[in-house]
């Protein structure tokens, strides 16, 4: 296994935690500056560039804020989470940079 300068799992915990506090800000800055979400909640959508980051996490934190942590789990990308929201348990594979920023998101309803 290789060494990394990071926790995924500690990331993956404090992104839930900036996302159940409505920090925008912080939700950004644990992505990395070229990150992709892909989004399968309300039909599949792949959102790039901090704009569009910005603008998905806005609309994302006001229709569907983050409960409590379902579960958690290393993966061979990184982390994978899962969480309530109103609409039902989220999950969500987190996939890192160097640095250990959010470089791939991919969510989708806990089947």
């Amino acid at each position: 296994m290789t060494n990394i300068p990071y926790d995924p799992m500690a990331v993956a915990v404090d992104w839930l935690d900036a996302y159940r506090a409505g920090d925008i800000e912080a939700i950004l800055d644990l992505h990395a500056d070229d990150a992709v979400v892909h989004c399968g909640c309300c039909g599949v959508q792949s959102i790039t560039g901090r704009a569009a980051l910005r603008a998905y996490w806005t609309d994302r934190l006001r229709k569907y804020p983050a409960g409590t942590l379902d579960d958690l789990n290393p993966s061979d990308r990184g982390a994978v989470i899962s969480y309530s929201t109103s609409t039902g348990v989220m999950s969500a594979l987190m996939a890192f940079d160097a640095a250990g920023r959010i470089k791939v998101l991919d969510c989708s309803p806990l089947r």
